[in-house]
C-alpha cells in the first residue's frame, strides 16, 4: 500500500503538472498574438518615420528613381502602392511575390493581418502616403521571425516552469513529511491502545487538525483504560458477591445431606438458604437490569411526567422502612415541574437513591426540587455520616458500597437510569451532615412549552 505522504505529493504533482500545462498552452497561443500586434505596431511607427523624412526630402515633381534608391537603401521588405491605379510603384521584393500577394488580392484588401505566400506568413502595416495621390507605404515582416521569438519564450518560460515545479515538488516533500510524520506516529500510538499497552502511550507534538486528533486519541484511550479497569473490577467484586451466597448455600446444603446438623440447626439453614438465594437472585437481577440499561435504548419509553408524582411514589413505597427507621422523609410539593422521562425506570433511581439515605440517616432525609432558566435539580439529602472520602470519586461504580450496604449496585444503576434520561447525577457533603446526592435535568424548549 502507497504511503500517504507519497499519494499527497503524487497529487501535488499532478496538480502542478496540469496548471502549469494549461498555464503554458495559454501562454502559447496568446504569445503570438502579442507578438503579431506589437510588431504591426512597430512597422507603424517606422512607416511613418519614413514617411515624414520622404515627405520633408522629396517632393513628387523630382525623379521617382531617386525616391526608389532611398527606400531600397532602408533594408526593409515594403511596398509603395498606388491606390488609385491598383499597381505597385515600388518594391524590395522579387516580382514573384509581388505577383502571388497581388493574385490574393492583398493590395487592394486592407482588412488582412496577414499575408501568405508559399509556406510563409506575413505580417503587414500600411501607412497613407501622399495622400492626394493615393500612395500607400506597406512595409512587411516575415511571421516566421515571430515565430522564432515565440520559440526562444516558450523554452526560456519551460525552464522557469521546470526549475519552479522542481522547487515546488521538494518543498511538497518536506511540508508533506511533516505534515505525515505525526500521523505516523499517532498510528504507533493507536496500535500500543490496540495492544491495551496504556502505559507506553506517548503524546504527539502536532498542530491544528492533528493536534485535536491526537487529543481525542489520547482521552479515548484514557476511557477505554478507566473502562476496562472498571470491567475487570466489575468481574471481581462480581465474582465475590457471587460466590459469598453461592458458599453459605453449598455449606449448609452439604452439612444437611450429610446429617452434621441437628433438626433446629438444619430448619436455621434452610432459611440461611433461602436468604441467601434470594439475595442472589436480586444481585443477578441487577446485573441483568444494568446490562440492559448500557447496551439497549429501546427499554426507555420517554414521556413528559410530572416530577411531584414520582417523589409521591417514592414516599409511598419507602413509607415502611422510614418508620422502621424512625426518621423523618420531607419533600417539595411543587406540581409545576416536568421531565421527559422513562417513569417507572426514573422512579427506580431515585427510589435506590432514597433509600440509600434512609439506611444511612440518623434522622432527617429531604427530597428537594429546584428550577431556574436553563436546569431542574433534584436534590436528596440526609443527616447521616456522608460518604467516605475513598470511595466518593467511585461510588457510582457497580459493586462499591459503603458499610451496611447490600448489593452495592443500586447507584450505579440510578446513575445509568439517569444519564440515559439526558441527566447528571453527582454526590457531595450535605448541609445537614450527610450526603447530598444532585440530579440535574438541563432545560430544553420543548419543557418551556410544556
Amino acid at each position: 500500500m502507497m504511503k500517504l505522504q507519497y499519494q499527497l505529493n503524487i497529487a501535488f504533482s499532478t496538480l502542478l503538472l496540469v496548471i502549469l500545462t494549461v498555464t503554458g498552452i495559454t501562454i502559447y497561443s496568446l504569445i503570438l498574438n502579442l507578438l503579431i500586434q506589437d510588431e504591426q505596431r512597430q512597422l507603424e511607427q517606422k512607416g511613418e518615420l519614413l514617411v515624414n523624412m520622404l515627405t520633408d526630402t522629396y517632393s513628387m515633381r523630382e525623379n521617382m528613381q531617386q525616391l526608389s534608391g532611398f527606400l531600397e537603401e532602408q533594408d526593409l521588405q515594403l511596398f509603395l502602392y498606388d491606390r488609385n491605379q491598383n499597381k505597385i510603384i515600388l518594391s524590395t521584393m522579387s516580382n514573384e511575390v509581388v505577383e502571388g500577394f497581388a493574385q490574393q488580392n492583398n493590395f487592394s484588401n486592407g482588412s488582412k493581418d496577414l499575408w501568405e505566400f508559399g509556406n510563409n506568413k506575413y505580417v503587414n502595416s500600411r501607412i497613407l502616403f501622399a495622400s492626394p495621390r493615393g500612395l500607400e507605404l506597406i512595409l512587411l515582416t516575415p511571421l516566421n521571425d515571430l515565430q522564432m521569438v515565440q520559440g526562444n519564450f516558450i523554452v526560456s518560460l519551460s525552464i522557469v516552469f521546470l526549475v519552479g515545479a522542481v522547487v515546488a515538488v521538494i518543498l511538497s516533500y518536506f511540508l508533506t513529511r511533516k505534515l505525515v510524520t505525526p500521523l505516523s506516529r499517532l498510528k504507533r500510538q493507536l496500535k500500543k491502545i490496540e495492544n491495551r499497552q496504556f502505559d507506553d502511550i506517548e503524546r504527539i507534538k502536532a498542530t491544528g487538525e492533528i493536534k485535536e486528533v491526537e487529543q481525542s486519541v489520547y482521552d479515548m484511550a484514557e476511557e477505554l483504560q478507566r473502562y476496562m479497569n472498571s470491567q475487570q473490577a466489575f468481574f471481581q467484586n462480581a465474582s465475590h458477591e457471587l460466590k459469598t451466597p453461592l458458599m453459605t448455600i453449598q455449606g449448609y446444603a452439604e452439612g444437611i445431606r450429610d446429617h452434621v446438623f441437628d433438626e433446629a440447626d438444619s430448619e436455621q439453614g434452610l432459611e440461611i438458604m433461602v436468604t441467601e438465594v434470594n439475595r442472589l437472585k436480586k444481585i443477578i437481577n441487577e446485573m441483568i437490569l444494568l446490562a440492559k440499561l448500557d447496551s439497549e435504548q429501546s427499554v426507555y419509553r420517554r414521556e413528559y411526567v410530572q416530577v411531584i408524582k414520582v417523589i409521591e411514589q417514592v414516599v409511598g413505597r419507602t413509607l415502611p422502612l422510614v418508620n422502621e427507621q424512625k426518621i423523618d422523609l420531607n419533600y417539595d410539593q411543587n406540581p409545576h415541574i416536568y421531565l421527559e422521562i422513562d417513569e417507572e425506570k426514573f422512579l427506580r433511581a431515585l427510589l435506590n437513591i432514597t433509600i440509600n439515605g434512609i439506611r444511612y440517616a440518623q434522622s432527617q432525609v429531604d427530597i428537594r426540587i429546584a428550577q431556574d432558566d436553563d436546569r431542574i435539580q433534584i436534590v436528596v439529602e440526609d443527616d447521616g455520616p456522608g460518604v467516605p472520602e475513598d470511595i466518593l470519586p467511585h461510588i457510582f461504580h457497580r459493586f462499591v458500597k459503603g458499610k451496611g450496604g447490600e448489593t452495592g449496585l443500586g447507584l450505579a444503576i440510578a446513575r445509568a437510569i439517569v444519564e440515559q434520561s439526558g441527566g447528571k447525577i453527582t454526590v457531595g457533603k450535605s448541609q445537614l451532615g450527610g450526603a447530598k446526592f444532585i440530579i440535574t435535568f438541563k432545560i430544553s424548549h420543548d419543557m418551556h412549552q410544556n
